[in-house]
C-alpha cells in the first residue's frame, strides 16, 4: 500500500493546486509555500557519484563521462577521446528495497573539436499491487521511466564549446490503472525533448607559460525543453517537463605537480509556470493568472521569470521575490591527490517554500590506470530525502589511446 501511495504520489498535478489561505495579498512579499510541479522529475536526478558527492553539481566542473546529464558540452574538453560509464542510486532505501535510478553513459570524440556522445537513464519503482477504490487487489506491475538522449558538442574556438542534447522520455508510473470515480485510464506519458549547452574552459599559466596554474570554468545548460506530458490521454489535461537552467563556475588550483583543490558553485531555477494562488475571498487569481493547461512550454519559460503569485499585477516587489526563492544553490570543493585519490563534498539548498531541499554531501573517488570509482553519501538537514542514508556509486572507463595518432591529425582549432 505505501508504494501505491508513492507512485500515485508521483503523477503530475491535473488541476491547480490553491493555496489561499497562504497567501495574503496585501502583503505581497511575504512568503507562502508554492511548489513547482512538474512531470518526469527523475529527470533531474544527479545520476552520478562524482556530481553527488558536490551537492548534486556539475555544469561547470571539469570534464568527465557523465557530462551528459550536467553539461554535454564539456565532453569535448576532456583529455580522454573515450569513456564509458555505469552509475547507481538506490532510492527511498529507507522505505523500499527495490527503486532505484541506473545510468549509462558514453563519449566518443572523433576529432579534437567535435564529440559524441549516448546515455541512458533507467528509473525503476519496483512491483506495486493496484487496487481499485474499495482496496481490492487488480493487479500487479513494474512502472518505470526512461530516457535516451544523444548529444553533439563542438569547439567553438579553444576555450568555448557548444552541444545540442535530443532526448526520448517514457513515464510509465501507472498504464492501464483505471480509476472509476475519477474516470480516467492511465497511459504512459511520452515526451521528446532537448538541452542546450555552452562551457568555457579558460587556463591561467605561471610567468615562463609552461606550467599550467589555475583553470576558471564556466557552465550553462538549459535542459529538457519539450513537449508537455499527459499520463491520461486527455490533451486537457497535460504537465510541464522539468526544463530547468543551471549556471556555474568553478576554479582549479594547481597547488604544485601533485595536489589541486577545485571551488565550484552552481545555481538552478526549474522554466516552468508557477501555479497561480486563488483568494477565495475575492474568486481572484495572482501570479500566473490563468490555467497551465493554456500555457505552451515556449511561453512558459518565459513566464516562469515573472510569474510569481507574488503578483506582477499586485505589486512587482513582490513577484521579485517569489523569483528569487525560486532559485536552488549548491556548492562544492573537490580535492584531488596526483589525479588518482579524490575528495569531495557539497551542500545543497532550495527555499523552504519550493520544496525545502537542503543537503550536505560527502564522497570520494580513486582512478587506477583506466579505470575509477566514486562514492557519495548525502545528509539530510531539513526533512527525509530519497538518498539519505544511501550510497551513489559510479564506475569509469576512460581510454585515451584509442586511435590518437588519426586524432592528432583532424580538425585542430587555429
Amino acid at each position: 500500500m505505501k508504494k501505491l501511495l508513492l507512485i500515485l504520489s508521483l503523477l503530475p498535478l491535473t488541476m491547480w493546486t490553491l493555496s489561499a489561505q497562504e497567501f495574503d495579498k496585501d502583503n505581497p512579499t511575504a512568503p507562502y509555500l508554492n511548489t513547482i510541479t512538474t512531470a518526469a522529475p527523475f529527470l533531474l536526478i544527479a545520476p552520478d557519484a562524482r556530481g553527488g558527492a558536490m551537492g548534486d553539481m556539475g555544469v561547470a566542473t571539469s570534464p568527465d563521462n557523465y557530462s551528459q546529464h550536467h553539461n554535454p558540452s564539456k565532453y569535448v574538453f576532456n583529455k580522454e577521446i573515450f569513456g564509458i560509464g555505469l552509475a547507481y542510486s538506490p532510492w527511498l532505501k529507507s522505505l523500499i528495497n527495490d527503486i532505484h535510478l541506473a545510468y549509462l553513459s558514453t563519449f566518443f570524440k572523433p576529432t579534437e573539436n567535435d564529440a559524441i556522445a549516448f546515455a541512458l537513464r533507467y528509473f525503476s519503482l519496483g512491483e506495486i499491487q493496484f487496487t481499485n477504490e474499495n482496496g481490492t487487489a487488480l493487479y500487479t506491475a513494474n512502472p518505470n521511466e526512461f530516457t535516451l538522449d544523444f548529444t553533439y558538442a563542438r569547439k567553438l574556438s579553444k576555450i568555448v564549446s557548444m552541444a545540442i542534447t535530443p532526448r526520448f522520455v517514457y513515464s510509465n508510473l501507472g498504464s492501464g490503472f483505471q480509476s472509476q470515480s475519477a474516470g480516467y485510464e492511465m497511459k504512459a506519458g511520452l515526451a521528446g525533448a532537448v538541452d542546450i549547452s555552452l562551457f568555457v574552459d579558460k587556463e591561467f599559466f605561471h610567468q615562463n607559460g609552461s606550467i599550467k596554474n589555475s583553470e576558471l570554468l564556466f557552465g550553462l545548460n538549459i535542459s529538457n525543453i519539450g513537449n508537455k506530458v499527459s499520463y491520461t490521454g486527455n490533451t486537457e489535461s497535460r504537465d510541464f517537463l522539468p526544463c530547468n537552467l543551471r549556471m556555474g563556475l568553478s576554479y582549479i588550483m594547481n597547488i604544485d605537480d601533485y595536489n589541486t583543490l577545485t571551488l565550484n558553485t552552481e545555481i538552478g531555477k526549474l522554466l516552468v509556470p508557477s501555479l497561480p494562488i486563488l483568494d477565495t475571498a475575492t474568486g481572484k487569481f495572482y501570479g500566473n493568472g490563468k490555467n497551465r493547461d493554456e500555457i505552451n512550454p515556449i511561453t512558459g519559460i518565459a513566464r516562469s521569470f515573472f510569474d510569481g503569485a507574488g503578483g506582477y499585477k499586485i505589486n512587482p516587489t513582490g513577484c521579485f521575490m517569489e523569483e528569487l526563492r525560486e532559485l536552488a544553490w549548491s556548492f562544492g570543493i573537490e580535492y584531488s591527490y596526483r589525479n588518482i585519490l579524490f575528495v569531495r563534498s557539497g551542500t545543497f539548498i532550495e527555499s523552504k517554500y519550493k520544496g525545502n531541499r537542503k543537503f550536505i554531501t560527502v564522497g570520494a573517488g580513486v582512478k587506477y590506470n583506466i579505470f575509477s570509482i566514486d562514492v557519495s553519501y548525502l545528509f539530510a538537514l531539513t526533512q527525509n530525502h530519497p538518498l539519505e542514508n544511501s550510497m551513489r556509486f559510479s564506475l569509469t572507463f576512460m581510454l585515451d589511446s584509442f586511435n590518437k595518432e588519426n586524432i592528432k591529425t583532424q580538425g585542430k582549432l587555429n
